[in-house]
């Protein structure tokens, strides 16, 4: 999904009687009328649109343009002539073993074999379901128990353990060039057992998001779905042979497939990103240069520490699509590519509404929120109250979606007749059947363009992740030595949202709070794992008996002792090397530690981290990595990078790294 804000699940064909029929979970409308009279309600449509087809289309350029460049990898250059004839290689090895229909869990980073196992499977009507290269042994065990995977394809050495050995069908992918496997198998899940679910028929792929009873939910998208996103895609930027596309968005989510497909349908090259890309936004921008890129999609909170500085003037890039979180300004008058702002849920095929910008625009460089803009050809979009029913343009409500974009559903039929309803009587959306609770909170404007507000449930967005803290939540229950946990998040003053874990220990367990993250780093995905778990003796309750997560919100601003800190080592803290303690301000002694122990607290909102904690240890993400880097060059003008920063042993030695560069600097540089 792309979000410039946070959002719940998603489809468009009917998935099972109840969808067919209209059923729908929503109470029944009163009969006052939701939108004044006079008053427009908060209804807008899309452009028209007609689905095409996927698959066929990149065939089409594959017979036309056989010489032209489909995937550029590094110094390697596969031809559309190369990429149908590996493809067809894959999808042979796998016919035996794979149906029409069936789910295949694809375990590969950005490369070239992700490209050519996502057109063969395409070609077996085989389910592509993305989990990610390195895929948490938890996280695969709950999807296999779950979903009815017929295999996983991957590097066998990073599969899960249960599945590094047994049957394995060796399969004839890249093994060279950017995020290669060494390796790369389809290892055979075990049969499916009676309750597991398929993928409805129709379907081109699935995605997981997060699911509130602590599991993974899956959502399934048609390939003309995908096709009407795609045709906006190509219309919208002007996609065309001879340009160059990005493959930078992570696998597990599925804005990677309107990168991956939008350039295979439209005669381009895709460009598979190195993995630092994500991490230090100089490093991207020196990519797109380097590749002569002419058209990306990237992550909000990736984008925006470019925003506040000069934008380079040398590049090719003509399209950025932004999405997944808040955008918190517009783009300034140098920025020369066109920057469009995007929104949408898994549940609606990735993008939804847009809202372009340029830098010839009166309002470049205002440091005020853009819409996310207004809906995409085939979309309609909806503002509603709690019965369903329009509500009056401009004033607030949930955002309900319907029409070509819609997903078939969830892999759960309950959970879909829940989310996907019938609109209200009394909508008057006679050619809308169907529409998605996104459970969003916007407000739409004259213009029919939407303005975000937040969230109207306990969902909420990490680094351009939507989470269910419930799914946190019972990823730490799962640990014998936790009684009860729960999850808040807290806020800077820029709106850049961190979780924190509150875990009550079972009597006489002391878990230190690093073992506990490592134990949930294999279940949950990166953007879901807390920066900070607090060891508590028990829960502030409200008025109704309930868990205060407010006030625990506020408890986890205040400095915690060092028993429950990240490290769990007391001694280390008070010695300043191990999660910090106010020895820490005696500690950093030189201008690079005060700063980037400074940095890294104010970033993570954790107080007690310390000199001698690892960066990914307390909490460290790419974004916040991308942001730390951002802060040390625009503090001291020396400029770092992310493996320098990985590759520390603790933040003291980042920081001495950071001394050296100034010491080394003539003076007056």
């Amino acid at each position: 999904m792309i979000q410039s804000p946070a959002a719940p699940a998603t489809p468009a064909l009917p998935l099972d009687t109840a969808l067919a029929t209209g059923l729908d979970s929503t109470p029944a409308a009163p009969a006052a009328p939701a939108t004044p009279a006079g008053s427009a309600p908060s209804v807008a449509h899309g452009p028209g649109a007609e689905p095409t087809r996927v698959l066929a289309r990149f065939e089409d350029w594959a017979r036309s343009t056989p010489q032209a460049p489909a995937v550029i990898d590094g110094t390697r250059i596969w031809t559309y002539r190369d990429l149908d004839a590996a493809a067809a290689l894959v999808a042979a090895d796998l016919a035996d073993r794979v149906r029409p229909g069936d789910l295949v869990g694809v375990c590969l980073d950005r490369s070239t074999a992700l490209v050519v196992t996502a057109v063969a499977l395409a070609r077996l009507g085989a389910v592509y379901l993305p989990l990610g290269p390195r895929p948490g042994e938890r996280r695969i065990q709950a999807v296999t128990e779950d979903l009815d995977v017929a295999c996983l394809i991957g590097d066998p050495g990073v599969l899960p353990e249960e599945h590094r050995g047994g049957q394995h069908l060796p399969l004839a992918l890249p093994t060279a060039g950017v995020n290669a496997p060494a390796v790369a198998v389809a290892a055979a899940v075990a049969d499916s057992v009676p309750g597991t679910r398929r993928a409805p028929e129709g379907a081109l792929y699935a995605v997981l998001t997060s699911g509130s009873t602590g599991r993974p939910k899956a959502v399934a998208v048609a390939e003309s779905s995908l096709s009407v996103a795609l045709d906006w895609y190509r219309s919208e930027t002007g996609l065309a042979p001879g340009d160059r596309q990005s493959l930078l968005i992570g696998v597990a989510f599925d804005p990677h497939l309107l990168e991956l497909w939008a350039a295979l349908t439209s005669g381009a090259a895709l460009v598979p990103a190195p993995d630092d890309t994500r991490w230090d936004s100089r490093v991207l921008t020196d990519w797109w240069r380097d590749t002569a890129l002419t058209h990306a999609v990237a992550a909000t909170p990736t984008v925006e520490p470019l925003l506040d500085r000069p934008w380079p003037q040398d590049l090719k890039l003509r399209h950025l699509v932004v999405g997944g979180d808040r955008m918190r300004r517009r783009p300034g008058a140098d920025v020369t590519a066109t920057v469009h702002n995007a929104y949408g849920p898994a549940e609606a095929t990735v993008v939804t509404t847009t809202h372009t910008m340029r830098g010839t625009d009166p309002e470049a460089g205002d440091r005020t929120p853009p819409p996310i803009g207004t809906a995409l050809p085939g979309v309609t979009l909806v503002v509603t109250d709690e019965a369903g029913r329009p509500v009056a343009r401009g004033q607030e409500g949930e955002l309900r979606v319907g029409g070509h974009c819609l997903a078939l559903g969830y892999l759960d039929p309950e959970l879909t007749a829940r989310r996907f309803t019938a609109p209200a009587p009394d909508a008057e959306l006679p050619a809308v059947e169907r529409l998605y609770r996104t459970g969003d909170r916007v407000r739409m404007n004259t213009d029919g363009s939407l303005d975000f507000l937040g969230r109207l449930d306990d969902q909420v967005k990490i680094s351009g992740v939507r989470i269910e803290p419930a799914e946190v939540e019972a990823a730490f229950e799962q640990d014998p030595r936790v009684r009860t946990a729960v999850v808040t998040v807290l806020r800077d003053s820029s709106g850049h949202g961190r979780l924190v874990a509150h875990v009550r220990p079972t009597d006489g367990a002391e878990p230190a709070a690093g073992d506990l993250l490592d134990a949930v780093r294999s279940w949950l995905p990166e953007q879901a794992v807390p920066t900070t778990v607090r060891i508590v003796d028990g829960f502030p309750l409200d008025a109704n008996g309930k868990v205060d997560r407010l006030a625990l919100a506020a408890r986890a601003q205040a400095p915690q002792s060092p028993l429950a800190a990240a490290s769990g080592d007391p001694a280390e803290a008070a010695a300043g090397t191990g999660t910090g303690t106010d020895a820490d301000a005696v500690v950093a002694v030189t201008a690079g530690e005060r700063l980037v122990l400074t940095t890294v607290r104010d970033l993570l909102g954790r107080p007690d981290t310390g000199l001698g904690d690892h960066f990914t240890d307390a909490g460290g993400t790419s974004v916040v990595a991308a942001r730390l880097l951002a802060t040390v060059e625009r503090e001291t003008g020396v400029r770092l990078r992310a493996p320098e920063l990985l590759r520390s042993t603790d933040l003291r030695a980042f920081a001495a790294l950071l001394d050296q560069r100034l010491t080394a600097r003539p003076e007056g540089a």
